[in-house]
């Protein structure tokens, strides 16, 4: 079980706590605020941060590793992210039954192409929130183009996200407030990855679980290795032989699973794995 957990789900999964997704929550003028900033601002603070932590890597080791536990702190209480696998997003949607498509930021914002796999996930409507943040983005997203989806769709749509090798993530607007599920890869220019994986700047949690891999039903095919957008699966040693799973790497996103036509892989609660139980 992880801090947030304990803190915002009565240790249980803090994402499938109901009164994470509260009207009430949203209402909050200083939350209404909050998102409306973080659109508009968006790539101003993307821009800020990536400076940041470009600067980090030239600084003594411990002034960084400060700088970064307290970014860390800091985005704790406001926006945070984890990977969620595809059933606990199903199960996220019998709460948060307003679920909107919406262009991506990370994508507009990296010049990479939109192809719409951000949902904003709220009980009440907020598309008048989200048009407001993103009004002033001028060549970007069309902010008339947000669709309204029902589970099914979303469902589907995750579905075609994991094909492309996305992880799912959940994330807070001033925590513990939820709003959006997230689908990206490094590739996509996905800030939450660039700063977590690649800068080592938490902005996004493991998940809860962990992948497991049955070697002896693993066909060695390599198809998981394609799939993993944390490259945490070796390709076999040899011909015949099975991936290799680096527990250590695994971020517990669960997409893995969906190119394995042999069922080799699955997930387990992190807990229950020694050796990355508190690996967060």
């Amino acid at each position: 079980m992880c801090r947030f957990c304990a803190q915002h789900g009565d240790g249980k999964r803090w994402y499938l706590e109901a009164s994470n997704y509260a009207t009430e929550l949203l209402d909050e003028a200083d939350r209404r605020g909050y998102m409306v900033r973080f659109l508009r601002d968006f790539d101003r603070n993307r821009r800020r941060v990536l400076t940041a932590c470009e600067l980090a890597e030239k600084v003594p080791a411990p002034l960084a590793k400060a700088g970064k536990e307290r970014f860390a702190r800091h985005m704790r209480e406001h926006h945070f992210g984890q990977p969620v696998p595809l059933e606990q997003c199903e199960a996220i949607f019998d709460t948060a039954t307003c679920i909107v498509n919406l262009p991506c930021p990370c994508r507009t914002f990296a010049g990479k192409s939109e192809e719409g796999f951000c949902l904003a996930i709220t009980v009440a409507p907020v598309e008048d929130l989200l048009r407001e943040g993103m009004a002033g983005y001028g060549d970007g997203p069309d902010t008339l183009a947000f669709t309204r989806l029902d589970k099914a769709e979303a469902m589907a749509l995750l579905r075609r996200a994991e094909e492309r090798g996305l992880m799912h993530s959940v994330w807070t607007f001033e925590t513990p407030f939820i709003g959006a599920i997230c689908n990206c890869d490094l590739a996509s220019g996905c800030m939450a990855m660039t700063l977590t994986v690649g800068h080592g700047a938490k902005l996004m949690w493991r998940g809860e679980d962990v992948a497991v891999l049955d070697t002896t039903a693993c066909t060695g095919c390599g198809a998981c290795v394609r799939r993993c957008p944390f490259a945490a699966i070796d390709r076999p040693a040899s011909k015949g032989a099975p991936a290799v799973l680096r527990q250590a790497d695994c971020w517990g996103c669960g997409v893995c699973r969906s190119a394995c036509a042999s069922e080799a892989l699955s997930l387990v609660e992190r807990a229950a794995v020694p050796a990355v139980a508190g690996v967060w």
